[in-house]
């Protein structure tokens, strides 16, 4: 089961005003970003938070499970929670680097005349 759009909008509702917040479809689901740091991975209707030391603390209660088949495990937010989306938003997006610039490929073949 994908996540809905409807879904993943009402993620972004619950941590509106931590800063500037936007989704992104990734391989069928989506990344959730707060000042462009990629916070929440969203699949299966699910929020996803990558264990890092910075919010143990707050998800230590929090169940654990893999987004996907081969990933490691996450915590699983509970989103109907607002306070607690908001704190772990708010830590992770002064604790996410911002992801590196992709390179853009450069086209190989022939001379150009």
């Amino acid at each position: 089961m994908a996540t809905t759009p409807e879904y993943v909008l009402y993620v972004c509702d619950q941590i509106a005003g931590v800063g500037q917040v936007r989704c992104r479809k990734m391989f069928g689901e989506y990344m959730v970003y707060v000042n462009d740091r990629p916070v929440f991975t969203v699949c299966d209707n699910t929020v996803y938070v990558k264990m890092l030391d910075c919010v143990k603390d707050e998800l230590a209660a929090a169940e654990l499970d893999a987004p996907y088949p081969g990933a490691k495990s996450h915590y699983i937010l509970d989103i109907d929670d607002n306070a607690l989306a908001k704190r772990v938003a708010a830590i992770l997006a002064v604790n996410i680097s911002l992801p590196k610039p992709r390179k853009k490929k450069q086209k190989t073949g022939g001379k150009t005349t």
